[in-house]
């Protein structure tokens, strides 16, 4: 069974030879991995893990003034499709909420992206090496939940929600006029090359979801399922990233048609690992579902639960995500520690997350190669 074959059958909600794996790692932690392992590419990287995925992607390319990266004011290092203008790490923060205050004519005449300001035209080429190998994601990201807080300001939009809905509602669909819009041209390029459609919105905090129930199905699950519609239009399964504490929210995801889940982060209020393959896993791939604060014993502890035989071996299953850790300092010998005890755990464990932390802490972990599970600490 090669990788392809393992993560199809995942989603088929049958039993693979092995639980699929993917290195869900940031580019400047993936370039630190190369560097520090002594490994030609990326390419080398996703396969000394074990990778299961590739992903193949469209870059931006429309005019300069509306460029990601060119052209940015002093002290601004991203902008966003939606000329959103960003300061910090990773891309940080908004610095401006443009539409804050803005009429209903005002969305509707706002300078809206065009979806042919990316590129589709190299994406045949990129995922052909990788054609009936791997699994492979594709699709635009489409963030609208995020750029609708970017674009009103968080407090604005919840409150525009009960005193304003119109304009929540032309909102969202001028964000997925432009998401649909490149996700389509990215199908109609490649969509026979592509096995999943991924996307993310994180709808959950520590505490639980950002919103109710009622407020998510009425705002959030119409351009949600407008995007999980087009990727089965195209036969593709829809996986959705979505961080924090969710799990009332699920129910509406299933009913809207997510075929995954991905990023589950059991730290947070409802999100046990246990509780979320009972309730859901007869008819949603998870995936994740490690604390990233306490990586080897959370492994430990959640690994029985989850494993073959332990309720759902039959059905629900579970996907395996190595992620960064970002560490820095990244001592040598603790880190090839580390690494093989990510991979040992990786072909034991039913689930592992290995996930990450902001780059600006510094911190090791170090953990004994010989009994991963039991010799691990960690110092931040």
């Amino acid at each position: 069974m090669n990788s392809r074959e393992r993560v199809l059958e995942t989603f088929e909600f049958r039993e693979p030879d092995r639980v699929p794996v993917w290195l869900g790692a940031s580019p400047r932690f993936r370039e630190k991995a190369i560097k520090h392992l002594g490994l030609e590419n990326d390419e080398a990287l996703a396969q000394w893990v074990g990778d299961d995925f590739r992903r193949i992607t469209a870059p931006f390319a429309g005019p300069d003034a509306a460029s990601p990266y060119k052209n940015l004011p002093p002290g601004v290092t991203f902008r966003s499709p939606f000329g959103i203008l960003r300061h910090g790490y990773e891309g940080g923060q908004p610095i401006a909420h443009p539409l804050e205050n803005a009429t209903l004519d005002e969305i509707h005449h706002y300078a809206w992206p065009d979806p042919a300001w990316v590129d589709v035209s190299h994406l045949r080429q990129d995922a052909l090496p990788y054609s009936g190998a791997y699994a492979i994601l594709g699709g635009e990201w489409s963030p609208f939940w995020h750029d609708a807080i970017d674009l009103i300001g968080m407090d604005t939009l919840m409150l525009m929600m009960f005193d304003a809905p119109e304009r929540v509602d032309a909102l969202f669909d001028h964000l997925l006029d432009y998401y649909a819009g490149v996700s389509q041209r990215i199908f109609d390029e490649a969509a026979d090359l592509i096995d999943i459609f991924f996307i993310g919105n994180d709808f959950g905090s520590q505490t639980g979801p950002l919103l109710g129930d009622s407020l998510f199905r009425r705002f959030l699950i119409p351009p949600l399922k407008r995007l999980i519609d087009l990727g089965h239009d195209y036969g593709l399964k829809v996986l959705l990233h979505c961080c924090g504490g969710f799990a009332p929210l699920i129910p509406a995801m299933t009913e809207a048609g997510v075929d995954g889940l991905q990023a589950l982060q059991p730290n947070c209020r409802g999100m046990d690992p246990a509780v979320l393959k009972a309730a859901f896993c007869d008819h949603l791939v998870m995936m994740g579902a490690i604390n990233s604060q306490l990586i080897i014993e959370h492994a430990r502890r959640c690994t029985p639960g989850n494993a073959p035989g332990a309720g759902h071996h039959e059905a629900g299953r579970w996907l395996c995500r190595l992620a960064q850790p970002r560490l820095r300092p990244w001592p040598k010998p603790r880190s090839k520690m580390c690494s093989r005890c990510m991979r040992r755990c990786a072909s034991t464990a039913d689930t592992l997350k290995v996930s990450s932390r902001p780059e600006n802490l510094s911190g090791t972990l170090t953990c004994n190669p010989t009994a991963p599970f039991q010799s691990a600490t960690r110092k931040w």
